[in-house]
Order: structure tokens, then sequence, then C-alpha cells
């Protein structure tokens, strides 16, 4: 028997004003997105911005419903929402960023699983990664390079 050790490593910065510029504002935008959510149920609000290959920044955020099950998260709604106006184009980088109405969010929210396998999707669809960098409404901001990281042990369409 063997063991498999999979690692993991992200780039770790500490105040928003650390990230690129062009990261800085993509990250802004999610913040105004998040704003806007549709929370009523869990008041927890998540935004968030893609930035395509094309230069085109595509949006998202939470949408619930009272039946829980039929809500869609930030990071799918932009993801979906790219891939239906712009079928073509490849996501260069997506920035999330959560905050609450119950309590300060300090520690980076990282994309769900639903979120991860339909980011994993987009990456083998284009094939190549998606740098994915998250926070919470203040606190320090991580970067993944890829989805990988976060889901390393990804089911796709070559198990079809």
């Amino acid at each position: 028997m063997k063991e498999l050790k999979i690692t993991t490593s992200f780039t770790v910065y500490e105040q928003l004003e650390e990230l690129p510029e062009e990261i800085l504002s993509l990250m802004q935008k999610a913040v105004e997105s998040r704003q806007k959510a549709y929370a009523p149920y869990s008041e927890f609000r998540v935004g968030a911005a893609l930035l395509l290959d094309n230069g085109e920044v595509v949006l998202g955020n939470n949408q619930e419903n009272a039946c829980y099950p039929s809500g869609l998260c930030a990071e799918r709604v932009a993801i979906y929402h790219a891939g239906a106006i712009y079928p073509d184009a490849r996501i260069t980088a997506i920035a999330i960023t959560a905050s609450s109405d119950n309590y300060e969010v300090k520690d980076p929210a990282p994309p769900c699983g639903a979120c991860r396998q339909s980011i994993a999707e987009y990456e083998i669809k284009q094939k190549q990664p998606i740098p994915i960098y998250f926070m919470g409404k203040s606190g320090k901001i991580l970067k993944s390079d890829s989805v990988k990281n976060l889901l390393p042990l990804t089911f796709d369409s070559s198990f079809l």
C-alpha cells in the first residue's frame, strides 16, 4: 500500500493594496457586486468578478430562494453568465469576497464545492488554469493559481 500526499500552496496578501492593480480593481468590482446580493435568508453575501481575456468583467452575486436548494452562488452566477454571453472567452482571473449582516467575515471565504466543480469545468474547457483570489469582508486575501489547489482530485469528463 502506498500513501498519496497532496499539497497545495497559496499566495497570501495581507491587505488589498498588495494586490496587482488589475486584480485590486477586479476585487473592488466583486465587493460592489457583493453589496447587491439577494440574501434575505442567510444574510451571507458573496460577490464574484471574472476577468475575461477579451477585457470584459462579468459580475455575479448570490441569489437566494425560500426553497433553499434553488438559490445560486455568486461564482456560478458569474461563470454561467460569462459562458452565455462570451462563450469563446477565457476566464483569466476570479475575485471573490464574502460578508455577513451578522458578524465580520475576516477569513478568506473560498468557493463552495459546487462552485469549485464549475470552475474546474471551465479550467478544463479553456485548457488553462484560472487564478482565484478570495477574501472575507476584511483581512487577508488568498490567491490560488488554479482550482486544483482547492479541488485536487477533480471529477471531469474523462470519467464519463
